[in-house]
């Protein structure tokens, strides 16, 4: 049974909709909690989790609440995030439930998406700096949270599968997959800006937007860009095309929503709540 403080943090997330909107709240790793912080200051307060900075929004009453982003890996159990007041931290507790994510097996004919060489393997890491550099990115701009989605098609496979290629285990999907034809137009979500547009090994031609505050939404396996990095966008606009480039067995779309650095399953954004004025 959920505590009474756990529910009252999932009707925040419902009953509280924000002079920015706000994704659905889920309390298990790969998900979303959402806290009231009882602030209505000028200035966004800060708040952290896992020593790192979160995003935090407006509801209709003016106060903040903080958005937070739950790592797969973590366990359920009690958790603290810490509101800054000056040299005082303030402790925000809250619980997170177990989720048991299904497996996928994918059959991969190009044995170096497997099992890369060491030039793979060079480029690969190379390539990771960039993507936690991006995923570092912090800007002051409040987020919008009311996302559309990008490309219109079949989800092919869901947020936190524990994945195998060729029968050897690798990370957890960490993102939806949307099949769509090859050339489909992907449509950024929200307002953003282009911090990455590349190609890497495993992802094919990629975009990653910063939407503010920690806030970065990741698109992968593109057939081109149709943006480059400083373009500022907005909901709606067109930033590439859907293709099958890198690790894929078919044209689709893998979409990536991050919070404070963390993967999060993007289709909590796809049920947020219209902010209320």
């Amino acid at each position: 049974m959920r505590s009474p403080f756990v529910l009252m943090i999932l009707l925040a997330g419902v009953l509280s909709p924000g002079a920015w909107a706000l994704p659905q709240a889920d309390p298990v790793p790969g998900g979303i909690i959402v806290l009231p912080l009882n602030s209505s200051s000028a200035t966004p307060p800060e708040v952290i989790f896992r020593d790192t900075r979160t995003a935090v929004v407006r509801n209709d009453r003016q106060e903040w609440l903080a958005v937070i982003g739950l790592p797969l890996g973590l366990k359920k159990g009690s958790y603290t995030a810490y509101l800054k007041k000056g040299k005082e931290q303030v402790p925000l507790p809250f619980t997170i439930h177990d989720k048991q994510y299904e497996t996928q097996h994918l059959t991969i004919t190009n044995k170096r998406k497997v099992e890369p060489n060491k030039e793979d393997l060079d480029r690969i890491w190379a390539e990771s700096k960039k993507k936690k550099a991006a995923l570092k990115t912090w800007d002051q701009t409040i987020p919008e949270l009311s996302f559309i989605k990008p490309v219109e098609g079949r989800t092919s496979s869901q947020f936190g599968l524990r994945r195998f290629y060729n029968d050897k285990p690798r990370n957890p999907h960490g993102g939806l997959d949307i099949a769509a034809p090859e050339g489909t137009p992907i449509k950024a979500p929200a307002d953003g800006v282009v911090l990455l547009a590349d190609n890497f090994f495993f992802s094919g031609n990629v975009v990653y937007l910063d939407h503010g505050e920690g806030v970065i939404t990741y698109y992968a396996h593109m057939k081109e860009h149709k943006v480059k990095p400083g373009d500022k966008v907005r909901q709606g606009d067109i930033i590439g095309l859907v293709g099958m480039t890198g690790r894929a067995t078919g044209p689709h779309l893998h979409w990536g929503v991050y919070l404070n650095q963390t993967a999060v399953n993007p289709a909590l954004f796809l049920a947020a709540t219209p902010a209320k004025q």
